[in-house]
């Protein structure tokens, strides 16, 4: 094909070439038209040519730092999370920090204690560390304390031992540390002060969640005043005499104490001494099976009994920080809803917002009734402490006359076994755990959804691309609560109902989503 050069006898420019190759072509055809003299320019070596390879590396460079600007300044292009912040920012949005996993743990202690003891805000537990995976913390949360009497529990007549709580009504705690009145700053009375907190990874749920320990609590001392100040989501709305402040938290999850100016918000007064009280924490790694929160780290009143504890269930809810992918896609949905629930889909997007939750389908009920059918960050059941909060989220976002219900979900385990054949020339070993990841990334909990349609010829496909598989043969395909029918689903698909979500089953053979069988090595 002949490209256009010429144009009315003035030379074509093509904006488009802005890479190394095409700008250092684009200089050498120009050669002869700006510089006739130059007659050895097709010499690698020749110092000019040097110059002019400098000069497409730079000009390569201003084109991708134009291309980044370019891409930056739309929600829908940009890469950085620090751009995102500031997009969203302008619609009210904030991007969610780590979520942290609640837990209910049960306290025993031998049959001869009869005490009273007290469990107080801040009192810790954790799970124990490995070398390839650290401790846990998880504290006791609620600022009212917990008073358990053993005295009036009866001793367990196998074991003789007392025991307070079990997997729904024992110590509820959460992930995270507490950091109580810690030093912020000194005020100097001017405008929109700003402070930073000293710990990064603020746990920081939406205003008005009411999730206990979970808000920054500020207070400022002046002399023997002490002033009690109230996070807001912004100070827009803020009278100049009201102590409310806000909360900003950057790319790298470095929180800010933000005043107002004294017409939106009061400022600090000169000399006063700013104190935070806040937790920081979060994130998948809480969510501990069973049984592993077994360590008294900061509770000597329990230690001191001879007492032992643990999770008799899972904890659930723990979440990485919001993505910029979520965001984006998340907060057009909120945006539009103009943070009230009337609609499903309103409900669903605003629990969608709500880091802990990691699915969620709304179902109208009766005239004034929505059920909220969530499946916590991770999977699992809904905790308390979830549960509370969504619901106190939601509430000035509901319509009056509603009533919101929220319900676990119906996780329906996949049972596939599947016989494989390996060639000759690969480790049996490695093709297994790459077939089992395979299988288990078909049913990841962030890979499937309510009401999905799961497919037996996708299982063909997806095991038999694994490099050194010969052949697949699958003589299982069911869900696991359904073992009276054939094997294989005579249709080759099993269809979940819309408040299904499909998962790994917890049987040893299907931990990593398919009961493998090596039927032996195939040919080459």
């Amino acid at each position: 094909m002949t490209e256009l050069t010429q144009q009315d006898g003035n030379p074509v420019i093509d904006y488009q070439a802005r890479d190394y190759q095409s700008l250092l072509q684009a200089m050498r055809q120009l050669i002869p038209q700006k510089m006739p003299e130059w007659l050895d320019y097709a010499n690698e070596a020749d110092l000019g040519n040097v110059l002019l390879e400098l000069f497409a590396q730079m000009g390569d460079i201003l084109s991708y730092y134009q291309d980044r600007v370019a891409n930056e300044s739309f929600l829908g292009t940009a890469q950085s999370r620090r751009s995102v912040i500031q997009h969203l920012r302008l619609i009210g949005y904030q991007l969610g920090t780590a979520a942290p996993a609640a837990a209910s743990l049960s306290l025993t202690v031998p049959g001869t204690v009869t005490d009273t003891v007290t469990v107080n805000q801040g009192d810790a537990f954790a799970t124990k560390s490995s070398k390839t995976l650290p401790s846990v913390r998880f504290e006791y949360t609620s600022a009212t304390p917990l008073v358990i009497n053993f005295g009036s529990i009866t001793a367990d007549p196998g074991t003789g031992k007392k025991t307070f709580g079990d997997a729904l009504t024992g110590i509820g705690v959460q992930e995270g540390r507490l950091f109580q009145a810690e030093p912020v700053g000194t005020g100097d009375g001017s405008a929109n002060q700003r402070y930073p907190l000293a710990h990064p990874g603020l746990i920081l749920r939406p205003p008005g969640s009411a999730v206990p320990g979970a808000d920054v609590l500020l207070t400022t001392t002046l002399g023997a005043a002490v002033q009690a100040w109230t996070l807001r989501d912004t100070l827009a709305f803020s009278q100049g005499g009201q102590y409310d402040f806000v909360i900003e938290i950057d790319e790298n999850d470095q929180a800010t104490v933000v005043f107002g100016d004294g017409d939106f918000g009061a400022a600090p007064a000169s000399g006063a001494q700013i104190a935070a009280t806040y937790r920081t924490g979060g994130g998948a790694a809480g969510n501990v099976p069973a049984g592993t929160i077994q360590t008294i780290v900061g509770a000597p009143q329990l230690a001191l009994l001879g007492a032992t504890i643990t999770n008799p269930a899972a904890a659930t809810g723990g979440a990485e920080r919001e993505s910029i992918a979520h965001a984006v896609q998340q907060a057009p949905a909120v945006f539009r809803s103009l943070s009230r629930a009337v609609t499903a889909d309103d409900y669903e997007a605003l629990a969608l917002s709500f880091q802990g939750v990691g699915k969620v389908r709304a179902v109208p009920g009766g005239w004034n009734q929505v059920s909220l059918l969530v499946a916590p960050a991770g999977g699992g059941k809904v905790s308390d402490v979830l549960e509370a909060g969504l619901k106190a989220y939601l509430e000035d976002k509901r319509m009056l006359s509603q009533v919101i219900e929220i319900q676990d979900v119906d996780y329906i385990p996949i049972q596939v076994t599947a016989q494989i054949a390996i060639q000759s020339y690969y480790l049996p070993p490695d093709v297994s755990a790459a077939v089992l990841a395979v299988a288990a990334a078909m049913l990841d909990f962030d890979q499937v959804d309510f009401g999905q349609t799961i497919y037996l010829s996708k299982y063909y496909e997806q095991l038999q691309e694994v490099p050194g598989v010969t052949f697949v043969n699958i003589t299982e395909f069911r869900r696991a609560d359904d073992l009276t029918g054939p094997p294989v689903a005579p249709t080759g698909l099993i269809q979940l109902g819309t408040n299904e979500i499909p998962v790994i089953p917890s049987d040893a053979a299907y931990s990593s989503g398919l009961n493998l069988v090596i039927t032996g090595a195939g040919g080459s």
